[in-house]
């Protein structure tokens, strides 16, 4: 404890220089240079706290820091311009000389200089929006890599097995795409990847459901879109993540983001797109349709190949029959009848004994399936989810008030060390002025000499007059 009060509690500081602010009697104010340009910062900044400028960007600079420092110009005069890196991370487009933009903010001074500047808050790009020109932008660059060339398009499959579906769970769409598949190719499984479709964060989760989908074994064909909205609202599918997933998945994908009149970006790289996710389940299924057709044609040509000769043996039949020699014909070909008769009963009885076997062979299986049944599965997992989060609350409050206890105790031992706490009990701290030399014997010092208490709150320079144990007429110290 002793080595704590061995030194002062501040560094010695260097007398300053008395101030002379007062004019020379009779003549004008003289400012310094560092005055005369804080008044004219002060003053730009009063006069335009918020101000909107147009022009040209040129000398585009992009420190390792993050900030921007740019030039504005038109063709009589140039503005310097500065956007510093809470404000740059806000962009929606990537700044480029050459630009016509309007930038917002104040205007200041940069005091080392002496070059007065516009610190941006906002800039934003003449004629196209932040959004769109950030997408032109884009678009040139998968462009130049070729994501966007026709010839990588892929063919969809014929009869896909396996269905892939990149949406979210609680939108119209992932109903419109079930119920389409489940009425025209009810065979088909479906894999669903749920992923937020709006929103912050959205694009990276699209990313993430597509690239689990292509781990999958046996999917086919993927489908990710969303129902209709603003351009906002379908903006996730223009950001670069969701394009550059959807062509590096493994198989063909449809995109069917539900707005006819907005071309996204996941429509120009998918390999197919449709204007909603209905429209997008029956491309799927199209081919299939074109089978059941060309089957119903072979079939109707077959039938009718069928009753042709059919019609050509019954009228060879008849023309038999007149014949005197098969006079008997007609009572043996009845015989034939009721044998075929007794064969054909025994065959329905057959078949429906099948059929029926069949039916309690599906019904065990549907039984089965529906103990698979994703929602189910999903309210389970949701419960499980619940559980988890409640005991990791519980756990982290529970860490948090132990934390608590500890510091506060730490805290309460911090405080009886603290020498603050010895002078607040009302001693004093005494040391010599010349030496700074913490003082601990009254035989160190002589009547004269100039000695600094320190306090609890404050400090004293006082003089010394004496001595008790030297008997002096006047004993003490003077302030």
């Amino acid at each position: 404890m002793g080595d704590l009060f061995d030194l002062p509690f501040d560094d010695p500081q260097e007398p300053e220089p008395p101030a002379n602010d007062e004019p020379a009697a009779g003549g004008p104010h003289v400012y310094s240079v560092s005055e005369l340009t804080s008044e004219i910062r002060d003053l730009l900044g009063t006069t335009w706290p918020d101000v909107r400028v147009e022009g040209e960007i040129s000398n585009l600079k992009i420190s390792s820091l993050g900030h921007v420092y740019f030039t504005l110009k038109d063709e009589r005069a140039q503005l310097r311009g500065v956007m510093f890196r809470s404000a740059a991370r806000t962009l929606k487009f990537k700044l480029e000389d050459g630009q016509q933009v309007v930038a917002e903010g104040q205007i200041g001074v940069y005091e080392p200089r002496g070059e007065y500047q516009l610190l941006c808050e906002r800039v934003e790009p003449r004629g196209l929006g932040a959004l769109q020109l950030a997408l032109e932008q884009l678009k040139r660059r998968l462009q130049a890599e070729g994501l966007l060339d026709p010839t990588r398009k892929r063919p969809l499959p014929t009869l896909p097995r396996r269905i892939g579906i990149v949406t979210s769970l609680t939108g119209a769409a992932v109903r419109d795409i079930l119920k389409v598949l489940a009425r025209r190719y009810p065979n088909a499984q479906v894999v669903i990847a749920p992923a937020r479709v709006q929103g912050d964060g959205a694009s990276a989760d699209i990313a993430r459901a597509l690239a689990a989908l292509g781990r999958v074994e046996g999917v086919d064909v993927v489908i990710v879109g969303r129902g209709g909205g603003s351009i906002e609202d379908l903006w996730a599918f223009n950001e670069e993540p969701v394009a550059r997933a959807i062509a590096r998945c493994p198989v063909p994908v449809i995109s069917a983001v539900g707005h006819e009149v907005d071309i996204t970006l996941a429509d120009l790289v998918a390999d197919l797109r449709a204007p909603t996710p209905s429209a997008a389940a029956e491309l799927v299924v199209s081919a299939r349709d074109e089978f059941v057709t060309r089957i119903d044609r072979l079939r109707q040509r077959a039938r009718g190949a069928v009753d042709q000769r059919i019609r050509r043996a019954r009228a060879a039949v008849h023309q038999l029959d007149a014949r005197p020699a098969y006079a008997g014909f007609r009572g043996g070909l009845a015989m034939r009848g009721r044998h075929a008769a007794e064969i054909l009963a025994r065959l329905e009885r057959t078949a429906r004994d099948t059929v029926q076997r069949r039916q309690r062979q599906y019904q065990a299986l549907r039984v089965r399936l529906d103990g698979l049944d994703l929602r189910r599965r999903m309210a389970r997992m949701q419960m499980r989810i619940t559980r988890s989060d409640a005991a990791m609350r519980t756990r982290l409050t529970e860490r948090y008030h132990a934390a608590n206890i500890r510091l506060r105790s730490a805290a309460g031992r911090l405080d009886s060390l603290s020498p603050l706490g010895v002078l607040g009990r009302g001693y004093a701290l005494c040391w010599r002025t010349d030496s700074q030399t913490l003082l601990r014997d009254a035989a160190d010092v002589a009547a004269g000499d100039a000695l600094r208490i320190t306090l609890r709150r404050g400090e004293l320079d006082c003089t010394v007059t004496g001595r008790p144990d030297r008997g002096d007429e006047h004993d003490g110290l003077r302030s």
